[in-house]
């Protein structure tokens, strides 16, 4: 088969940082092409991705193409989006098409495949306030259109089948994997302590800085806990991070209006080493988020054998299992118990430390990969499956 993905996603190469689609477009591409297959890939990428760039994707089985004119997606987003990614497509001859996000273009007529990550968008639209678009056209359509559907967890295989009615056969599961190597790059042995300034002890949240992470009830419940365990405490503090998202400047106000600044730490944004080295060196990964389609870096601290503390809601318990403390993000005293539990209990961290890593080796990218391939081709046994149906009048 000779089969194309959209790598738009992957981020500039100078910085060496993945993030969020792109994040996932990188490991899945980049563990496809290892695999022993008989199949071409056709790589898209936006034209101003640097060529070497795209070096660590080349091999005989690879061919690697560059949308042209994406400097013209501001001012005619339609037009480049739908007609001219579409036109430059339909010369390669493919016989599937995979777009890792909705975005597929609406006026591509052939096979396709779309990997859904989450549908938050539907829960609580007032998180994505400009996304009308996505909403109400594009998702609905590509979904619609696409012949199979990879979704990245059980539970947003149910939310799509809920929200759309997509059959249930259209939509396969395949999980993401885990990758907590560091990058070889000048930040990979930085002392994370000394460089933010940290104590021996502190609690650590990696992710957008919005609403939906649930960072002001996560605030609150650590504030209750100095409060009512100061000598649990002690001086452990509460490191946040991640880029500003949607209202996050309301998250970092809270912090300051309670004068918190020393024992609450907002990072901004760190590299993907320094993530990883933070994670490491934490007493436990809080993730107290209200909806996630899959919640990695739950995954990527059990992977780096820190403890974690979870939502018991959306996808993250069917991702963490018995091996994170789980609570309700919602009630603030039960996300401060669950805290509490943690730091009081060394025989739970390292129960947790060991459930967290053996659990963390189930989702690997190379079996992401293969089951990736397997969704590819069944398509053309669907087809023959669906003209023989035609045939018989059955």
């Amino acid at each position: 088969m000779r089969i194309g993905i959209d790598c738009r996603s992957i981020l500039n190469p100078d910085g060496g940082e993945f993030a969020g689609v792109g994040h996932y477009t990188y490991y899945l591409v980049k563990h496809l092409i290892q695999l022993k297959t008989e199949h071409e890939f056709v790589l898209f990428f936006d034209y101003r991705m640097k060529r070497e760039g795209t070096q660590e994707f080349e091999a005989d089985h690879v061919k690697i193409r560059y949308f042209p004119f994406s400097q013209y997606k501001k001012f005619l987003p339609f037009a480049y989006s739908h007609m001219l990614r579409a036109a430059v497509l339909l010369t390669d001859r493919l016989d599937v098409y995979h777009s890792p996000t909705t975005a597929m273009p609406l006026t591509y007529p052939k096979t396709t495949v779309v990997t859904v990550h989450d549908m938050a968008i539907y829960e609580n639209p007032s998180w994505f306030p400009t996304r009308v678009f996505s909403t109400k056209m594009l998702v609905p359509q590509t979904l619609k259109r696409a012949r199979k559907i990879i979704a990245v967890s059980k539970f947003t295989k149910q939310e799509t089948q809920n929200l759309f009615s997509v059959p249930s056969r259209k939509i396969v599961v395949v999980n993401e994997g885990v990758d907590t190597r560091l990058l070889d790059l000048k930040d990979r042995h930085t002392d994370v302590r000394k460089k933010f300034g940290l104590g021996k002890r502190f609690l650590f949240f990696v992710g957008t800085v919005e609403a939906r992470k649930n960072l002001l009830g996560l605030i609150e419940a650590f504030d209750g806990l100095l409060k009512a365990k100061p000598e649990l405490l002690g001086e452990c503090q509460l490191v946040l991070a991640g880029a500003i998202g949607h209202h996050g400047e309301e998250i970092v106000e809270k912090i300051q209006a309670l004068k918190l600044q020393k024992r609450i730490r907002y990072l901004g944004y760190v590299t993907h080493n320094q993530k990883l080295n933070l994670m490491k060196a934490a007493t436990a990964f809080v993730f107290p988020s209200l909806y996630e389609g899959f919640g990695l870096p739950v995954l990527e601290a059990m992977n780096l054998g820190t403890p974690v503390v979870t939502s018991n809601v959306t996808a993250l318990p069917e991702l963490a299992g018995d091996a994170a403390v789980l609570v309700d993000p919602a009630n603030t005293v039960d996300l401060a118990a669950g805290i509490e539990r943690v730091l009081s209990d060394e025989k739970l961290r390292q129960t947790l430390r060991t459930k967290g890593l053996h659990r963390a080796k189930a989702y690997g990218w190379s079996l992401a990969a293969r089951e990736t391939v397997g969704v590819y081709e069944s398509i053309p046994e669907e087809k023959l499956i669906e003209e023989a149906r035609k045939e018989t009048g059955s």
